[in-house]
């Protein structure tokens, strides 16, 4: 005889909306941002760059950053594309959307989850 269970979970998710630009001056903050939540116990990041107009190697290595973390924690960083396209063209340039897990809109990325 199999003995079946069934369960559900929540995941808690923090929400981020990054706007304007991701560059050396903003990084820092970021990566304090991410650290905080992070040290809370928030695993789950979504990251939200539709309004994001540029995109700069500290931006991007600020995110890695975060993404390497919240896996380490057992959780996860993912992002919502730019909607500029030289942000965009940035982060496929450098192989991001290999890297990633994205989705065009906040909501179609918390139901990836």
């Amino acid at each position: 005889m199999m003995d079946v269970r069934t369960g559900s979970h929540e995941i808690d998710i923090l929400t981020i909306r990054l706007s304007g630009r991701l560059d050396a001056l903003e990084a820092t903050e970021l990566r304090q941002l991410f650290n905080d939540h992070l040290q809370d116990g928030q695993v789950n990041l979504a990251i939200d760059l539709s309004e994001l107009e540029f995109l700069d190697s500290a931006g991007l290595a600020a995110l890695v950053k975060g993404m390497k973390d919240a896996r380490a924690a057992g959780g996860d960083l993912r992002l919502v594309w730019p909607r500029s396209a030289d942000a965009k063209r940035i982060l496929e340039l450098t192989s991001f959307d290999k890297v990633f897990t994205f989705a065009t809109s906040m909501d179609d990325l918390l139901a990836q989850w």
